[in-house]
């Protein structure tokens, strides 16, 4: 149980542990452990070590670099300091790095090694930046972060806190190319943890392992080790998602409670004798960014022999909405292709183009407000005006409520496209693939995919007399955008179909493609 009465801060969750029992193990990582006495001291040392760099209340930090025990070292001192922190999605190229840095602000960067030479091709190009920390050896230029960390005092500083003061902003794809930065709150992580001890989806036991292992520039990887320290389990934390060290791990700290996407768990039930593996102390797999199929539910159900749960949610409510309990999964009951009900502290509602509620099984779009949702974007008043009105966030997915309140996703109104657990906008690699000279017209669009739920496909138009191959194209997307974000597949086409106004009728590019699904998402 989440001592709510004892956590009223951020700051306030290694605090609470170090006092209750701090000899703990809080965090395991490539044959590191800390103890929480441990690691509520060294997020004092950062806090103290911000505070002298000249971090005052509200200053943003970033952090690139893959999952570690040291991330929630930072994330926890920066709490203590009242200074925010911006996890940047590793993933994504460059030019896209240097955008989210400059857009957040980002005064003192902490770089993981893979990361070093990126961090200083952009460098030069980021108006804020006066510190960089190298969070691992190898970089003489930089500072070291341990070496950093050790020199200051451990004193916990007990700066005064409002609960709207941001925590973390998180980068979400944006519609017309560049990301948002969403900002959570205090307040927001207090109603998170307030869901997770009542919701029915992470009442956890303290002092069972729990397997942290979706990348911390997520929200679910964030809120899964968050969650897990606020209840003082081991948080075990895996660099990548490699599917035999996720089975490794699960045997070796007899983990109890894990968070997947669905295609991570289609790539665990594939490895060779993973029915030989012992699972007998898991109890709970969560999973989110898609519904999961029922033949890798059914599979996965009989190899793990554990309860499967889905969350609902997006960064902009802070990874919270419905949940779908383990009963549900039950094909017989007719709910798997559903996200579940809201928690009893969420709302749902399903609005028509006329902005009337609609009726139980009436698609409209999806509207959810809780103490999650987020402040807003940072520095984008207009887009945050456009997505939380009186209080409701339109998220942009359309759906529908069945009679028993089980909420239900049938499409998607802003064209995004879901690849693996990662948002992709078509518009943003629309606009890299026109910087293409033989391009005249391109759209992109999801297509159904076994493997990551769905793909990337760019059909393109291309100039009279110009020739280019499928290849050359992803080639050069990659130079531009992420490697997620670049499309799978390209194909060819002499006119993309437009209204008379010259909209792009994407939904009839789409049909062919999504033909005999009972749905347009995968």
């Amino acid at each position: 149980m989440i001592p709510l009465q004892e956590i009223s801060r951020v700051a306030d969750i290694t605090r609470y542990q170090a006092r209750l029992e701090g000899d703990r193990v809080a965090q395991f990582f490539e044959g590191r452990e800390t103890s929480y006495l441990e690691l509520d001291r060294r997020a004092s040392q950062i806090a103290n070590g911000l505070i002298a760099a000249g971090c005052t209340p509200g200053t943003h930090i970033g952090y690139v670099g893959k999952n570690s025990d040291y991330y929630f070292e930072v994330m926890t001192g920066a709490a203590k300091a009242n200074v925010v922190i911006a996890a940047v999605n590793w993933r994504l190229a460059a030019p896209e790095i240097e955008y989210v840095l400059n857009n957040a602000e980002v005064e003192i960067l902490f770089v993981g090694a893979e990361f070093y030479d990126v961090i200083k091709q952009v460098a030069p190009a980021l108006t804020s930046l006066r510190m960089v920390i190298a969070v691992d050896d190898g970089e003489s230029s930089w500072t070291s972060f341990t070496h950093w960390r050790d020199q200051q005092p451990d004193g916990d500083p007990q700066l005064s806190i409002d609960l709207d003061d941001d925590v973390i902003l998180l980068y979400t794809s944006g519609t017309t190319g560049h990301p948002k930065g969403v900002q959570l709150t205090n307040r927001n992580y207090l109603d998170l943890l307030d869901q997770a001890a009542n919701g029915g989806w992470g009442d956890w036991t303290s002092g069972e392992a729990s397997l942290v292992a979706m990348p911390i520039f997520h929200v679910a990887g964030v809120n899964v080790g968050l969650i897990g320290l606020a209840q003082g389990l081991k948080n075990v934390i895996l660099r990548d998602i490699d599917p035999v060290t996720i089975l490794d791990l699960l045997e070796q700290h007899r983990i109890k409670y894990a968070f997947f996407v669905p295609a991570v768990i289609m790539f665990l039930n594939s490895v060779p004798a993973v029915r030989d593996r012992d699972f007998s102390n898991l109890e709970l797999i969560l999973y989110g960014a898609s519904p999961i199929s029922e033949e890798v539910l059914l599979t996965a159900t009989e190899i793990f022999k554990c309860q499967f749960c889905q969350v609902y949610g997006l960064t902009e409510t802070a990874g919270a909405g419905t949940f779908l309990e383990h009963q549900d999964h039950d094909p017989t009951r007719g709910k798997l292709r559903s996200c579940g009900k809201p928690v009893a502290t969420a709302e749902v509602r399903i609005l028509g183009h006329d902005g009337e509620d609609m009726p139980a099984n009436a698609v409209g779009e999806i509207l959810y407000r809780s103490g999650t949702l987020m402040k807003g974007y940072w520095k984008n008043d207009q887009a945050t005006a456009k997505a939380v009105q009186d209080g409701w966030f339109y998220t942009g997915d359309a759906g529908y409520l069945d009679e028993e309140g089980y909420l239900f996703i049938h499409d998607r109104i802003k064209d995004m496209i879901v690849s693996g657990g990662e948002n992709v906008y078509p518009a943003e690699v629309e606009n890299a693939l026109f910087g293409l000279a033989e391009i005249a017209d391109v759209a992109v669009i999801g297509v159904p995919d076994t493997k990551w739920g769905e793909a990337v496909k760019a059909v393109v138009v291309l100039k009279p007399g110009e020739t280019t191959s499928e290849q050359e194209i992803i080639d050069f997307a990659k130079t531009k955008i992420a490697g997620y974000k670049v499309p799978k597949s390209v194909d060819f086409t002499d006119a993309l179909p437009r209204n008379p106004t010259g909209k792009l009728l994407k939904r009839e590019l789409r049909a062919p493609y999504w033909d005999n699904k009972e749905r347009q998402i995968n």
